[in-house]
């Protein structure tokens, strides 16, 4: 592993940001999104092997598998497909799709496989611990921690909901994160920090995140665990 100092990874998240391949509706959100500061706290290197779960559109398939292509390597699961065209394209070519393509909307994650990768640095997973039930969810932590060596991080960021508020629609893609703690922890993993990188005072954490009065601009919990050495 290379040394601590962030410098030459942040040069590369930086220069991804600024890739061609991304669209105009990716480079607004990188103000609200801060892709930078987010993974300098997660603790990102360029030479990591890293695993980004349910990866969605590629909002950060887009950055992070630039940032390790030269060292380290990329690794995508759960959710995949539409990440499938984005191999093809001149400098994707080393992201490695692993596991099942499970859909996300099977709810329960009984679906889930191992992801046939171990000694891992790093497991991501941006604003998707909401899209499973407690089962999908525990299933998920377990195979991430399996996947990790000793010492290494799992980077979780989601919407935040009110602690302890009973499920309803406007809580429907929220996640209590005192939940989300506890449940992780379970899994074997140790807590290590929280960042207020997302927190949004305007956000009352009464509507659902697509309403127009919040969405894009969502209160999120950002937390780093460690599998313990």
């Amino acid at each position: 592993m290379a040394a601590d100092n962030f410098d030459a990874t942040a040069e590369k998240i930086k220069s991804a940001l600024k890739a061609e391949i991304r669209t105009q509706a990716e480079t607004d959100r990188d103000r609200n999104r801060k892709p930078l500061q987010t993974l300098e706290f997660f603790g990102l290197r360029d030479d990591m092997k890293i695993l980004e779960l349910i990866p969605g559109g590629g909002w950060y398939t887009k950055i992070l598998a630039p940032v390790v292509s030269e060292k380290g390597q990329y690794y995508a699961a759960i959710g995949t497909g539409r990440i499938s065209d984005l191999i093809k394209e001149p400098g994707f070519e080393k992201i490695k799709i692993i596991g099942e393509n499970v859909n996300i909307n099977r709810k329960n994650g009984e679906n889930f496989v191992p992801f046939e990768v171990n000694g891992l640095d790093m497991v991501l997973t941006f604003r998707n611990y909401h899209n499973f039930k407690e089962e999908g969810r525990r299933n998920m932590n377990k195979l991430a921690f399996e996947a990790l060596k000793p010492g290494g991080v799992y980077a979780v960021v989601d919407h935040t909901a009110r602690h302890m508020e009973e499920p309803n629609s406007a809580n429907r893609r929220r996640v209590d994160p005192v939940l989300a703690i506890k449940e992780i922890q379970e899994a074997g993993f140790e807590f290590v920090d929280y960042s207020d990188i997302h927190y949004r005072a305007d956000d009352e954490l009464r509507y659902e995140v697509g309403v127009k009065s919040v969405t894009g601009n969502t209160d999120r919990w950002t937390i780093k665990f460690r599998k313990p050495n």
